[in-house]
């Protein structure tokens, strides 16, 4: 499997295919977010993606199976405990957990709180769990008159900590974010990320603004992408791919501001770059549209990653190989903002690539990061089972 080749992984970000066998325990019983999302607005147009095989996964509204798919397609379970991105994403390249990360169903314990108000010399609004956009219109007056920071989390294992621009400028944001991830690194709690929602406007029409970073907890353990760049493979990340894993195995990364944008310099990557892998997330669909129940806008950003997907598939060379999965559901027609636990799709394509491949439903998520491995002729690792073998005649 050496030479010179190019490996491209779109996270489609929350676009989870189904329920999990122990979805019952997290709440999440009937989730299928493509499926859910294709029903609720009447049928999805992604002819791209049907061709890929993405219909013979579930039962999706305008995308039936089809008899004869151009690559590989099948579905992935997470291993780990949890639903949230720092998890997902850790197990698509090799760390499975045994333990969750923490969670703050009631906000954050007076421990910490009361000394990230001491080292920031800030006050604290909210500590709760909230809808970002609901909690700036409920705090975001009272933030501005005094200055306060409005800190809330969520389902997920997050710290995260909202201010005006006009109030705390980005950088000071920043600070603040990096002082309680120091503050939760040195605690007994384990969470996945602190995240900076900076945002602007007059009340009640904030706007949250492309400036979020998120500061992420330093993987637990040896990632594929360590072990790429170690062996002189370059890795190369859009989106938040960086922060997610603390930059850890990344080579350059570039920052993005929409999906459009993300698919734009993936190509950009494939057309520029001749060895190596290009890792890619897109988080409009979880960020913009799950979190939100907005069936309508998720099955409209599907739509436009589909027509987009025709630009990458052309920029791929011969022993080019792109995956195309998910981290873990959000299922905009829930009750829930929060979320879903569910299996991942796994879409595989490249023009050397054995078609109408099933490669079934895969035990983990780490099978993707043992696949790329075994594409790039490294050794594999400890946790998962590469399919790379049955990608070839």
């Amino acid at each position: 499997m050496k030479g010179n080749r190019r490996v491209v992984i779109v996270v489609v970000d929350s676009v989870g295919i189904g329920e999990m066998p122990d979805a019952r325990d997290y709440g999440d019983e009937g989730s299928n977010t493509i499926g859910n999302t294709a029903r609720a607005v009447g049928g999805l147009h992604m002819s791209n993606c049907q061709r890929l095989g993405l219909g013979n996964l579930t039962d999706i509204s305008g995308v039936p199976p089809v008899s004869r798919a151009l690559g590989a397609f099948g579905k992935m379970l997470e291993a780990s405990p949890g639903k949230d991105t720092t998890t997902g994403h850790w197990e698509l390249m090799g760390i499975i957990l045994e333990e969750p990360f923490a969670l703050f169903p009631k906000g954050f314990p007076p421990e910490i709180i009361d000394k990230f108000k001491r080292e920031t010399s800030r006050g604290v609004l909210g500590n709760k769990p909230a809808s970002g956009t609901e909690i700036i219109k409920e705090l975001g007056r009272e933030h501005v008159s005094s200055g306060d920071l409005i800190v809330y989390t969520s389902a997920d294992s997050v710290f995260q900590i909202a201010a005006h621009e006009e109030v705390v400028s980005v950088q000071e944001l920043y600070r603040y974010c990096e002082t309680a991830r120091e503050i939760l690194n040195n605690s007994d709690y384990m969470v996945a990320r602190v995240i900076a929602r900076p945002f602007v406007g007059e009340w009640p029409e904030y706007a949250r603004t492309s400036n979020r970073h998120d500061f992420s907890y330093p993987p637990k353990d040896r990632l594929v992408l360590e072990e790429l760049t170690d062996k002189g493979i370059p890795v190369y990340a859009v989106g938040k791919i960086y922060d997610i894993y603390d930059g850890h195995g990344i080579t350059e990364h570039m920052k993005t501001r929409s999906n459009d944008e993300g698919v734009s310099r993936t190509i950009e990557y494939l057309q520029t770059v001749g060895h190596g892998l290009i890792f890619t997330n897109l988080v409009d669909f979880d960020m913009k549209y799950g979190h939100r129940n907005d069936p309508e806008g998720y099955a409209r950003a599907l739509e436009e990653f589909d027509e987009r997907l025709p630009e990458i598939m052309a920029a791929m060379g011969p022993n080019d190989v792109l995956f195309i999965t998910a981290d873990h559901g959000c299922d905009p027609t829930m009750p829930s903002t929060d979320h879903s636990r569910e299996k991942v799709p796994l879409l595989v394509y490249g023009i050397r690539l054995k078609e109408n491949n099933h490669l079934g439903e895969r035990k983990s998520f780490a099978d993707l990061g043992q696949t790329v491995l075994q594409l790039f002729g490294l050794d594999q690792m400890r946790n998962g089972e590469s399919f790379c073998t049955e990608l070839y005649d």
